[in-house]
C-alpha cells in the first residue's frame, strides 16, 4: 500500500477526486498548552506535502477554518494550486446550539469562505442534526445549501452524523452527494458497510470514513493508556475488544494503526478515511502506516482468529 494516499478515489456523484487518507481538522494545532496557530499551518503543509489533497474541518471545531485559511493562504502563494485541493466543511454550529435554517446555512458558509480564504466550498456538510426535519423541510439548510450549489458557490451537499438511518434518508432523497459516517468503520465497529455503504453505494453517493482511529483507541499505542482520556467513548467493551486487536498485533510485529488504517483503505466503497492531527508528526505516522507491510497471510489469520474481515 507504499501509494495508496496518493492515488485519488472518485467521490460517487459528486465528481471529485480525493485521496484515501484526508486530513481531519477538528484538533489542528492543539498542544498540552492550548492551540499553536503555527503548528497547525505546518501540520496542514505537512499533509499537503505528503500528497494528501482531502482537509475536512467545521465551525464547530473553534479555529480549525481559520487556521486552514492561513495554512492554505501561504501555500498558494508558494506555488499551491487550489483546484488540487478538496475543502470540505460544515453548517448547523452556533454558540448558542444547533441552527439548520437556510438563512443561518447562507451565513455560515459566507463565514466558511471567508474564513478558509476561498470563493468556493467543495463539500459542504449539514452536521449533526439531531432531527431531519429542519434540515429537509421549506426555509431549512437543505434549501439553501441548493440554491448555494446551483450557483457554484459550493459542489457538493453532504451530510456528517452518526445515525444511519438520517444518512440513508438523505441519500435516497436524491439531494445529498456525500455522507461523512464516523467511528463506526473501523477493526471494531463495521457497522457503516451495511448502514452507510451498501446505500450510498446504490445511489452513487460518496462515502468519507470520519474517526477511524476511535480518537487514537486504535492510534497504536497501549489502548490502557490510552483510554483513561477518552472518558464514556472509552467503554469496558471497546477497550477489550481493541486490547485483544492490539495484543495480537504486538505478537506478530505489526502496527495496529497500519492494520486499522490499511483495512479501511482496503474498503473501496469509502472514499477517504480521515485522520485528524495535531502536529506534522502524527500525520506523517498515519501516511508511513500505509507503507507497513503486512503479509497476505497476517490478514488471513486476522480473519480467522478475530472475525474482523
Amino acid at each position: 500500500m507504499a501509494d495508496a494516499a496518493l492515488t485519488k478515489r472518485r467521490l460517487g456523484r459528486a465528481n471529485l477526486y480525493v485521496t484515501p487518507l484526508g486530513l481531519g481538522g477538528a484538533s489542528l494545532g492543539r498542544t498540552p498548552e492550548g492551540y499553536d496557530d503555527e503548528l497547525a499551518v505546518a501540520t496542514v503543509h505537512r499533509a499537503l506535502e505528503l500528497g494528501l489533497n482531502l482537509i475536512d474541518t467545521s465551525p464547530m471545531y473553534g479555529e480549525s477554518q481559520r487556521r486552514i485559511g492561513i495554512a492554505l493562504d501561504a501555500w498558494y502563494a508558494n506555488g499551491g494550486r487550489r483546484q488540487d485541493i478538496v475543502i470540505s466543511t460544515k453548517t448547523g454550529y452556533t454558540r448558542d446550539g444547533m441552527n439548520y435554517s437556510a438563512d443561518f446555512t447562507r451565513r455560515s458558509v459566507a463565514e466558511s469562505l471567508r474564513l478558509l480564504r476561498t470563493d468556493y466550498l467543495d463539500i459542504l456538510l449539514v452536521h449533526d442534526p439531531r432531527d431531519l426535519e429542519p434540515v429537509l423541510e421549506p426555509g431549512g439548510a437543505l434549501e439553501a445549501l441548493k440554491e448555494l450549489k446551483e450557483q457554484g458557490v459550493i459542489r457538493a451537499i453532504g451530510l456528517g452524523v452518526r445515525s444511519h438511518e438520517f444518512h440513508r434518508r438523505c441519500i435516497e432523497s436524491g439531494d445529498f452527494d456525500v455522507s461523512l459516517t464516523h467511528c463506526d468503520y473501523n477493526l471494531i465497529d463495521r457497522s457503516a458497510a451495511e448502514g452507510v455503504l451498501e446505500p450510498a453505494a446504490a445511489h452513487n453517493v460518496g462515502v468519507l470514513n470520519g474517526a477511524a482511529v476511535m480518537l487514537g483507541l486504535l492510534g497504536g499505542r497501549d489502548p490502557r493508556e490510552v483510554a483513561p482520556k477518552l472518558g464514556r467513548f472509552a467503554t469496558d467493551e471497546r477497550v477489550r475488544r481493541v486490547c485483544e486487536l492490539w495484543g495480537w498485533a504486538q505478537s506478530v510485529g505489526v502496527s495496529l494503526l497500519a492494520l486499522n488504517l490499511q483495512f479501511c483503505l482496503r474498503e473501496r466503497r469509502i472514499g477517504s478515511t480521515l485522520v485528524g492531527a495535531s502536529n506534522p508528526a502524527q500525520i506523517e505516522a498515519d501516511v508511513q502506516a500505509l507503507s507497513e507491510e503486512i503479509p497476505d497471510e497476517l490478514w488471513q489469520e486476522l480473519a480467522a482468529r478475530l472475525g474482523v474481515l
